[in-house]
């Protein structure tokens, strides 16, 4: 699991903003000494002998490759039942292709049930969901028949095709990002979506690019 260190001001806001299903941050005990929370799956690490990152590491981590008008590369990867998929296998058609963190996850199960329940919307449009993260075929099995997924889930184990596609990192890139691209039928990108913490926005802003192809 990732860590990030952070001085001890930054912890509440982050948990603050987390979810209202956790404790608030004023119930939290900070101490002086290093010690561990966890956060959408992450383990941050807090110091109050940390500094903040320069703004040029951050410049670095929020810069894509794959951009709205670009073509991005193929990818040929596992899905959940250990089958072989790539990109250019969908010539033709829309497809939504979805980075995420990782399998269960609080806000990548909001996500992956987001994007089922509104499949039959995406099917419409004649649009293929295709959700990539770093968990291998055996975790994403389990996922999708813990909820039902009707789509693909591809496993980008070391994260290869995330780096290829630039796909950037939250937190300074300690947390995987949740990015969402709609590629056209001629293969080309009509939109790059980034929101990390309202997992569910991706399916709207996604379907309003489909619906305008």
């Amino acid at each position: 699991m990732a860590s990030l260190s952070l001085p001890n001001h930054y912890l509440p806001t982050l948990l603050r903003s987390h979810s209202s299903n956790y404790p608030s941050s004023q119930n939290l005990p900070l101490s002086s000494t290093p010690s561990n929370s966890q956060f959408f799956g992450l383990k941050f690490s807090h110091s109050p002998s940390s500094s903040i990152p320069s703004s040029s590491s951050l410049r670095t981590s929020i810069f894509a490759k794959v951009s709205k008008g670009s073509k991005p590369p193929n990818f040929t990867l596992k899905d959940q039942n250990g089958k072989n998929v790539s990109l250019s296998g969908f010539k033709g058609k829309p497809v939504v292709v979805y980075f995420y963190p990782a399998d269960e996850t609080p806000g990548c199960t909001k996500q992956a049930c987001a994007f089922r329940d509104s499949y039959e919307k995406f099917k419409k449009a004649g649009a293929v969901v295709v959700g990539i993260s770093g968990d291998d075929a055996s975790s994403h099995k389990a996922f999708a028949s813990k909820y039902k997924l009707p789509f693909t889930l591809l496993s980008d184990e070391g994260n290869k095709v995330r780096k290829e596609w630039g796909v950037p990192g939250d937190f300074f890139g300690s947390l995987p990002g949740r990015e969402t691209y709609v590629i056209d039928k001629n293969g080309v990108v009509q939109l790059v979506y980034n929101n990390q913490f309202q997992p569910e926005k991706h399916i709207d802003e996604t379907l309003k690019i489909l619906q305008s192809l």
